[in-house]
């Protein structure tokens, strides 16, 4: 007799639940940013939008709300583990977007945003 094989597809209680809030703090950071990519403006739907860390995980930056912004996937890419700061000095137009689009996210973050585009254009 064969054994039976395991079931695929199903997941357990806690991994559901990490799976939830995932997609609940990815709708909201949807929501917050006018179903926008709060770098190059695009428009952007639940699957194609990805969670940007604006100060990255990898440096130390925190896993709450209000680090989190959507993004889509080659902004993403493009600013993997940079510093906002060194992120908006390279692409001051995408720092632009930020002010307009990144609504909920800390108010240092927005500062250093605007803050690097005015020392990017004056050079």
């Amino acid at each position: 007799m064969l054994a039976r094989s395991p079931r695929r597809g199903f997941r357990r209680p806690r991994e559901m639940a990490e799976l939830f809030a995932k997609r609940a703090l990815k709708a909201a950071a949807l929501r917050d940013c006018g179903r926008r990519c709060v770098y190059c403006a695009a428009a952007l739907c639940i699957e194609s939008a990805t969670l940007d860390h604006v100060y990255p995980r990898a440096k130390g930056g925190p896993d709450v709300a209000g680090n989190v912004v959507a993004a889509c996937g080659p902004c993403n890419r493009m600013k993997a583990d940079m510093l906002p700061l060194e992120f908006f000095l390279r692409n001051p137009w995408a720092g632009q977007n930020f002010v307009r689009y990144a609504r909920t996210v800390h108010r240092a973050l927005k500062r250093s945003a605007k803050r690097a585009v005015s020392l990017a254009y004056a050079a």
